[in-house]
């Protein structure tokens, strides 16, 4: 086998070996998977107004059962086949966020509630926590001079 000498060789060679992605279908499965989690959201959401909430109420009840579910699934090891079937559509932020705070507090409980789940709840769910507040009282400032 000749060694590879020139980038253009090196990028054939890759692009040779390297499998095919099933682009299509991936889109397909994050497409349904997706439109499943917004689906029972609103189904959720429209109970609730049937019963007699108001739409901030509803909102409310609709995000903590999307939380809760997927922080289940999560438990169960259910959400990680959904996210390995579906991809991206399983990432709708409410549910990917609680898959990322509930999967470190599951994996590091060996470790003990104050050093294992504690520690670990926010490794990867903590920089968004820190960012987003951070912006949100940056944001908060700035518009009280202006607005």
């Amino acid at each position: 086998m000749n060694p590879i000498e020139t980038p253009k060789e090196y990028n054939s060679y890759v692009e040779a070996k390297a499998p095919k992605s099933p682009i299509v279908k991936d889109c397909l499965h994050a497409f349904l998977i997706g439109g499943l989690i917004c689906s029972i959201g609103q189904f959720i959401f429209e109970f609730c107004t049937f019963k007699g909430l108001d739409q901030v109420s509803a909102n409310t009840i609709v995000s903590i059962s999307l939380i809760g579910i997927s922080a289940l699934l999560t438990a169960l090891n259910i959400f990680n086949k959904i996210g390995k079937f579906a991809g991206a559509g399983s990432l709708i932020p409410i549910t990917g966020f609680a898959n990322s705070i509930v999967s470190p507090a599951i994996e590091y409980k060996s470790e003990g509630y104050v050093m294992g789940v504690g520690a670990k709840m926010f490794t990867v769910a903590g920089p968004v926590l820190v960012f987003g507040i951070s912006a949100s009282i940056i944001i908060g400032i700035i518009a009280c001079f202006f607005v």
